[in-house]
């Protein structure tokens, strides 16, 4: 049973003020839920050929028309990701759309796809920058994790590709058991290629159509919160982080006894995500039926507008989570939120035990627990 209750909202005039604080400056963009990779922990890929998926993306007409009621309301920025956006055809039609519309231009991509049209496309309109995951710094690491043959040797022709060309490139990796042994090889890989930026993740969620072999495959790559300490201990420039914010990330302050509300976040405050189908979120994993809309039936203006306000006025009346997440001073050690909880447990308002297990771990690292 759900104990999530939508709460009317009585005083229009403090809605009017919250609204206020509520400019839209940006918004990502699925392309497309398809990739060419078939990586074990991805949240959303579905086969490259995947005729039911491909016929549900938006076409470009739609999104340029999406695109022109977000500017209207004030966004300047434009994420486009995937699936793999480049599996697209029409890929560059719609990056030059965006681009003559006004918008900055950011795309992740897992690179190799990427050719001589796209260096081309990127070299005479510049995106704000690209970031590309890296899987593994060798050919068997990278084609365990993505499961496909010569995927390794594509990615770094088309990284190169990018880096020779000066197009700035950010590069992540996404820490697993699979490769794992590879991390500070992958970390190496990453810095000598980009000297600004370099960053991974230690911490996977599930998929957003909550697919049970698929989340069995995700759950088998996540480290114990003990891998997940001992990686960011290794860090240097991490973990230094984490011990020069403990007092704003262990905070008593951020416990909310007498507050029942679910979104205490930023999520749908000055941005959203809009899914390959013209799903409407107010960020990239909030997937639960009842915080979304679609902007094919919805103009993008109510959804913002109405829709927003309504979703982050979500309530719960669930003990467990009233008693544990609610009252916890580790919010921001920790990957709980509803979004995620409902991923994890078909529930906005359930408890996770692993993503607790890894807050609690890195504070007693970053307070000096053995």
């Amino acid at each position: 049973m759900s104990h999530v209750s939508q709460i009317e909202i009585q005083d229009f005039s403090l809605w009017e003020k919250q609204a206020d604080r509520r400019t839209l400056y940006s918004f990502d963009f699925d392309l497309t839920a398809r990739c060419n990779l078939n990586c074990r922990h991805c949240y959303i890929n579905l086969p490259a050929n995947d005729a039911a998926a491909k016929a549900k993306e938006l076409s470009i007409a739609e999104i340029g028309n999406i695109a022109d009621q977000a500017i209207e309301l004030g966004a300047l920025w434009c994420l486009l990701t995937g699936g793999e956006p480049l599996l697209r055809p029409d890929f560059s039609d719609i990056y030059l759309m965006l681009k003559r519309k006004g918008l900055l231009l950011s795309v992740f991509t897992n690179a190799t796809l990427i050719n001589s049209d796209h260096i081309a496309l990127f070299t005479k309109y510049p995106p704000r920058d690209i970031e590309v995951t890296v899987y593994g710094a060798t050919a068997e690491t990278y084609e365990r994790v993505t499961r496909k043959t010569g995927a390794f040797a594509r990615f770094v022709k088309g990284l190169d590709a990018l880096l020779d060309a000066g197009i700035r490139v950010r590069l992540k990796a996404m820490a697993l058991h699979s490769n794992l042994h590879e991390m500070e090889s992958i970390a190496a890989f990453g810095r000598r290629r980009t000297k600004d930026f370099y960053r991974f993740d230690p911490q996977l969620h599930l998929r957003y159509d909550r697919n049970p072999q698929r989340n069995k495959e995700i759950d088998s790559e996540r480290l114990a919160p003990e891998e997940v300490v001992a990686l960011e201990r290794a860090d240097a420039e991490r973990f230094g982080s984490l011990l020069k914010g403990c007092d704003q990330l262990i905070n008593q302050e951020f416990t909310h006894y007498r507050c029942n509300h679910l979104f205490h976040c930023g999520t749908g405050n000055h941005s959203f995500s809009l899914g390959y189908d013209g799903t409407f979120r107010l960020c990239q994993p909030l997937w639960a039926p009842e915080t979304t809309v679609n902007l094919r039936e919805v103009p993008l203006r109510r959804a913002w507008e109405e829709f927003v306000p309504h979703v982050r006025d979500l309530r719960s009346d669930n003990p467990e989570f009233m008693t544990t997440c609610r009252r916890c001073a580790l919010v921001n050690l920790c990957l709980w939120c509803p979004a995620h909880a409902w991923l994890e447990t078909g529930a906005l308002d359930g408890v996770t035990p692993y993503f607790c297990a890894v807050a609690h771990a890195r504070a007693a690292a970053i307070q000096g627990e053995p």
